[in-house]
């Protein structure tokens, strides 16, 4: 199962308005005409139940919404690009690579999650017209898309966890108390990627979902044994069945406080979800004096079972039936607050700079920044109030003020990306 991927998004530009005058044989000067751009595509992340793995984003690609198109003259707005659509599996949560920050947890079928917004389209000149300006000679750009890379982790929906040293018997006790079939053997790590199963109790309607989940060994936390792979899919279970075995070739307790620091030492307050603590492998001989020792070192109750002879199997699953049903489930969260329904949206992001001015030269001043570039593409400088526009745009977010400051003279050249000119003081 491919649990993990990293893919590359990319929303649609936003189509260019049209810088048009209507010209028509009985209306020669019929005024501004130009239609706006349309939006570009966005890209949507969208939970389904029918899928079950990330093999189709396993190797990081481009996903790329459409373009909006262009205004074009009488009016004629361009058309939207279309959206693109991601389709992942019910579970998968989505994390900013750059900034490892999370994003959505997609953990209902039909939950969508817009990861980035198309860009706006371009006004036309049409939309620049006023009382006082009759005759716009501008137009806008359409603003750019959104271009970044997503983590995409599939964090299983079970309501109860296996967890345990490698050959405890979890996968026999799933496949015993369900119609998993889970492979199994005499030796460490049979189980390389989490096996669910829908467990059934006696009275033939209450069910609860049940995950076998891959051993922990000492340094599972940090990446050791399939460590990783298995604590990302225990995060989101209402309950952990800790099994421990009796069977003597291992010390059941130190093998207990291992796992439980592996819990902790995740970070992810798996230590903090209710246990129901599993001694297995009751049919060896002295499994039961070891139990006893066992659960008087833990101070816990400990339920006894046998895969070979079923004791102990329906009370266990009673038992986590019960816990279960009072356990309230464990949301993914972000800052206290629910993440999965924001909508990133770089150009709504206003705690960022607008803009930084370097001075590499004597008379060069260059301006930069992530926010004043977004203006910048989307002014028409075809124009003289285009680039009028694009200087009223600057001064009013305090460029000439801060030109001022760092010593810039009459005849100084300040640059913005491809654009240049004169300042004068």
């Amino acid at each position: 199962m491919i649990d993990r991927a990293v893919v590359e998004i990319k929303s649609g530009r936003g189509g260019d308005g049209a810088l048009s005058f209507l010209r028509e044989k009985n209306m020669p000067k019929g005024g501004p005409d130009g239609g706006n751009g349309g939006h570009g595509g966005s890209v949507i992340f969208v939970a389904r139940k029918n899928i079950n793995t990330l093999s189709a984003y396993r190797h990081s690609k481009l996903l790329a919404a459409e373009d909006g198109e262009k205004g074009d003259k009488k009016m004629r707005f361009g058309r939207a690009g279309a959206d693109i659509i991601v389709e992942v599996p019910v579970g998968t949560v989505i994390f900013d690579e750059e900034e490892h920050r999370f994003l959505a947890d997609l953990n209902e079928d039909g939950k969508e999650f817009m990861a980035a917004k198309g860009g706006r389209g371009g006004r036309g000149n049409a939309a620049f017209k006023t009382s006082r300006n009759r005759v716009p000679r501008i137009a806008e750009n359409g603003y750019p898309g959104i271009r970044k890379r997503v983590i995409l982790e599939l964090k299983i929906l079970a309501d109860a966890g296996l967890i345990g040293f490698p050959s405890v018997g979890k996968s026999t006790f799933l496949n015993i108390v369900s119609k998993a079939n889970a492979p199994t053997a005499d030796y460490p790590f049979t189980t390389i990627s989490p096996n669910l199963g829908v467990v059934t109790l006696p009275d033939g309607v209450s069910q609860f979902i049940l995950a076998d989940l891959p051993g922990l060994i000492e340094g599972a936390h940090e990446g050791k044994g399939l460590g990783i792979t298995f604590l990302r899919h225990i995060e989101r279970c209402r309950v952990l069945i800790h099994m421990v075995s009796m069977s003597g070739e291992r010390d059941p307790i130190e093998d207990y406080n291992i796992i439980n620091k592996e819990l902790k030492d995740y970070g992810a307050h798996l230590e903090d979800r209710p246990q129901i603590i599993v001694a297995t492998k009751m049919d060896e001989e002295g499994a039961v004096e070891r139990k006893k020792v066992f659960e008087k070192a833990i101070k816990q109750p400990v339920i006894g079972i046998s895969a070979l002879t079923d004791d102990g199997v329906e009370n266990l699953i009673k038992k986590a039936y019960e816990l279960i049903s009072k356990t309230e489930p464990f949301p993914l969260y972000i800052d206290g607050e629910d993440a999965s329904m924001k909508v990133y949206d770089a150009h709504l992001d206003q705690s960022k700079i607008l803009f930084e001015i370097s001075h590499p030269s004597e008379h060069l001043f260059v301006i930069s920044g992530e926010e004043v570039t977004k203006k910048y593409q989307t002014i028409n400088l075809s124009t003289d109030q285009g680039i009028g526009q694009l200087i009223r745009y600057l001064d009013t977010i305090g460029v000439e003020e801060e030109l001022r400051r760092k010593g810039a003279k009459t005849g100084d050249t300040i640059r913005l990306c491809d654009f240049e000119f004169d300042y004068l003081d």
